[in-house]
């Protein structure tokens, strides 16, 4: 089964095995990026938001990238209800981490899983390849497997500032290339609401 490459207990020992081959002529990349895997399909009774999250692996070296993505970090390989996240390295992938707390997201919804699974890469791509001007706005982005429908967020730093936020949106949008309306909303808005307004919109 594919989906068992993606396993909660399977993830972290395979990416130890791959990163190595990436060592021979590393291309660095101009920081360090880390690698989250959440796995909400079999959650335990009782257990707090975040208990399932998990911290896969950090790399900084194009090479790196390559085997960790080709091998582990693509959608068609999570079960459903599970998560891949990619964020800066010292960056949680929660409401609660300093960088995130007042922050917000871009949302899209995916049109099946191949369209997840290009918008995923091209995204990962532009993020690890500093094509946002306003990359330190930028803390990461999320892959959402779900039953209904699948969805990827890309998360960023200062919710309030609207020029960079609809900056980083119209790029985003060009960057997947999506015509439908993309929307932000607020963190703030999600802790208080399941269904938080958008607050901007491209």
């Amino acid at each position: 089964m594919a989906t068992e490459a993606a396993e909660e207990v399977h993830v972290p020992a395979a990416a130890e095995a791959i990163a190595p081959a990436a060592e021979k002529q590393p291309h660095k990349l101009d920081r360090k990026w880390t690698f989250w895997f959440d796995n909400q399909s079999k959650p335990k009774q009782g257990a707090a938001w975040g208990t399932t999250l998990r911290k896969v692996y950090t790399f900084d070296t194009v090479e790196e990238f390559w085997c960790l993505y080709d091998q582990i970090f693509k959608p068609s390989k999570l079960p459903g209800n599970a998560e891949f996240h990619l964020f800066k390295d010292g960056i949680e992938p929660k409401w609660e981490d300093p960088e995130c707390a007042t922050g917000g997201k871009w949302s899209v919804t995916s049109k099946g899983k191949a369209n997840l699974e290009n918008m995923w890469l091209e995204t990962l791509m532009a993020l690890i390849g500093e094509q946002f001007d306003e990359a330190d706005e930028i803390c990461g982005v999320v892959a959402s497997v779900r039953q209904r429908q699948d969805k990827i967020a890309l998360w960023t730093k200062t919710a309030a500032n609207e020029a960079a936020q609809m900056g980083i949106g119209r790029k985003w949008k060009e960057i997947i290339d999506v015509n439908d309306k993309i929307t932000y909303s607020f963190h703030d808005d999600s802790r208080r609401e399941r269904s938080a307004k958008a607050r901007y919109n491209v």
